[in-house]
């Protein structure tokens, strides 16, 4: 079969400067999708479709090929993921012969995907006939059941209208939802070259449990993060008792408890490579040495660690330029 992966690369990004070669862990951002696409176990020819010379001469350089320049009108702000995809069969078509049996989109935006998922969702479009595409998605954390319009005199009407107020039900009632996360689009070519559809009428949801799509300065800046966290070459700072430890009162640590799930994060973080050092206050007001009990509830709770050390000052609230929060860690290495 012919297995075309594209990857959109105009320029011209106005949330990011230049985006699609902006650097990203030492390669243009646009390289990381080609390589990806180098990577499957299907794809046999990957097509850079951009407007910029600039952004050809990088793609071919990282081995894709550039057989063309998109047309201005294909490459504005507000042009169509169709318009480019449908220009660029065509034109295979019209000067090689070339029909393109299944398309893969691979956005230039998203620099960490596993080719083990393009190669998953190429097969369920193999096996599958009943199938126009195969598309990726993630669960949404926004209910659209509970989101409203707002109009210009400040009255709001429902998204979402079935008669039933949903918006007033608790969301463990309401179905789940969810959002397509831009990482993967795989599209039978000729449902975009006779039907004009990047996805046809019977579309396959590809379930993924993130969003790296980069589309501005600090979903770069989170992306850069997960790539030095799970490259195992950063060094981590925890506080115990309220991560580590949930709280107890009056701060009599004997009856400490673990916070599991957090230390299984912990010690993800360990195997990956990171250096794990703790710092607590206990004993910081009190005086008392905390240090032989939280030893022991350290080893007996399993947790994975390089350093230990008291003296932390007792705070109402600690401020850090390089704070993490850890629903973000939690996300990262669950990915």
């Amino acid at each position: 079969m012919n297995i075309l992966a594209i990857i959109p690369a105009r320029s011209g990004s106005k949330s990011i400067t230049n985006k699609n070669i902006r650097p990203f862990a030492g390669k243009p951002m646009l390289a990381h999708s080609i390589e990806h696409a180098k990577q499957s176990s299907y794809i046999n020819r990957i097509i850079l479709s951009t407007d910029s010379e600039e952004y050809a001469q990088i793609g071919r350089a990282y081995g894709a090929e550039v057989p063309f320049l998109r047309p201005e009108e294909y490459a504005t702000d507000t042009a169509l993921d169709i318009e480019a995809f449908y220009h660029c069969l065509q034109y295979l078509k019209e000067q090689e012969g070339y029909c393109a049996d299944i398309v893969v989109q691979l956005r230039p935006t998203y620099p960490i995907r596993d080719s083990k998922d393009i190669d998953a969702m190429i097969e369920i479009l193999m096996n599958n006939c009943s199938y126009d595409s195969v598309r990726s998605i993630a669960r949404a954390k926004e209910i659209p059941y509970k989101m409203w319009h707002k109009q210009s005199d400040g009255s709001i009407t429902p998204i979402m209208k079935d008669g039933k107020e949903c918006y007033n039900m608790p969301r463990q009632q309401l179905p789940e939802v969810y959002y397509q996360n831009a990482c993967i689009d795989v599209t039978r070519g000729e449902v975009i070259t006779n039907r004009y559809s990047m996805s046809g009428d019977h579309i396959y949801g590809y379930e993924m449990k993130h969003n790296m799509d980069i589309d501005t300065e600090e979903e770069l800046r989170l992306a850069e993060e997960y790539i030095k966290i799970t490259s195992g070459s950063s060094r981590f700072v925890f506080d115990i008792d309220g991560v580590i430890a949930n709280l107890v009162k009056d701060n009599d640590y004997t009856k400490a408890s673990p916070n599991l799930p957090m230390i299984e994060a912990i010690n993800r973080l360990y195997d990956l490579g990171n250096q794990i050092i703790l710092l607590t206050a206990r004993g910081y007001t009190t005086g008392i040495n905390w240090e032989e009990i939280t030893k022991k509830q350290l080893k007996e709770w399993g947790l994975k660690f390089h350093e230990l050390h008291f003296g932390k000052p007792n705070g109402d609230y600690y401020i850090d330029d390089k704070m993490l929060p850890m629903d973000k860690v939690l996300e990262f290495i669950r990915m």
